[in-house]
């Protein structure tokens, strides 16, 4: 097994949306994908494109889906060797439709599917990692995969790596902030990092304040809380500083996968030891770009790429 820099666990999905905005998904129209999906996958691939060591943790099923999912982890770099290939459960699908409110619709095949068949990985693939990547979405995906992440957690915090916590909140798959809270308790405690929207952050915390919902996770043991803004960029929140870094003007085509592509940007500025500007700059620019394509992976872009685009909107 190649040890990496940053392990994933979680949800492997394909994703297939509507082609025309405004159509509700109990209703016949038009639809186009497989896309590779997944949050934590879409994370996955953006590290890997960045340039950094990243393995996955996860399952898929022996069809023509899964197939998609791994030529594209195969393609960019990704270590899918933690990968399941589940006979008798097909890969998990994801539909989506867009709004012209921009919000989204979304049914899930996780738990029903190879995608919710995740057994905790070992031990060893923790021995030179520096992070964890958890999703609450993946929380949030039934009770096996939940435990699993949870031992992730267990694991990476004995062996000295870093756990870092996307909340991802998905009412679709489980409501009520309270559950919602009690699901995260195990990862937050746990985690050095956090990247929630400032709703996400009100929800864990119980308070009614974006900034002072980051304050409160950085009381309860985060060392940094990065604040993602949507256009307006990111707020990164430490014990000693609050950290402002404005976003980037894009024609935004796909949002789904964009949140993912930001935590992969952030967690690589924490690893190259930027600064922390620089730091939300590389998460940003990742945000961006991912949301200028259709397709939740299909945004992730390449190092060179995110440089230039920096570069070119300096």
């Amino acid at each position: 097994m190649t040890q990496c820099e940053v392990v994933a666990i979680g949800e492997l999905l394909v994703e297939i949306m509507r082609k025309r905005v405004d159509s509700p998904l109990d209703q016949a129209d038009d639809f186009v994908g497989p896309f590779p999906s997944g949050a934590p996958a879409i994370f996955a691939d953006q590290v890997a494109r960045l340039g950094h060591s990243v393995a996955f943790v996860g399952a898929v099923g022996q069809d023509d889906f899964g197939k998609c999912l791994l030529d594209r982890f195969a393609a960019d770099g990704v270590d899918a060797t933690c990968v399941a290939r589940i006979a008798g459960l097909a890969t998990g699908v994801a539909f989506v439709t867009y709004f012209s409110d921009g919000s989204r619709q979304f049914i899930f095949h996780i738990g029903n599917a190879a995608a919710g068949q995740i057994a905790p990985p070992d031990a060893s693939l923790f021995a030179d990692a520096h992070w964890l990547h958890i999703c609450g979405s993946s929380l949030s995906a039934g009770e096996e995969m939940r435990e699993a992440c949870y031992e992730a957690a267990h694991l990476a915090d004995e062996a000295g790596a870093q756990v870092v916590f996307d909340p991802n909140l998905r009412p679709e798959l489980l409501g009520g902030e309270e559950v919602l809270r009690q699901i995260c308790a195990p990862i937050l405690d746990v985690a050095t990092l956090v990247l929630p929207s400032g709703e996400e952050a009100q929800i864990l915390t119980g308070t009614s304040d974006p900034q002072a919902a980051c304050q409160a996770l950085l009381e309860g043991g985060a060392q940094y809380v990065g604040l993602k803004r949507g256009a307006e960029g990111c707020t990164i929140f430490t014990a000693d500083d609050v950290v402002p870094v404005p976003g980037f003007c894009v024609e935004a085509i796909d949002p789904t996968g964009a949140g993912d592509c930001f935590d992969a940007g952030f967690v690589v500025g924490l690893i190259e030891e930027l600064p922390l500007e620089e730091v939300g700059r590389l998460a940003n620019a990742c945000g961006a770009l991912g949301a200028t394509v259709q397709g939740p992976m299909q945004g992730a872009a390449w190092r060179g790429d995110v440089d230039s685009f920096i570069s070119q909107s300096a």
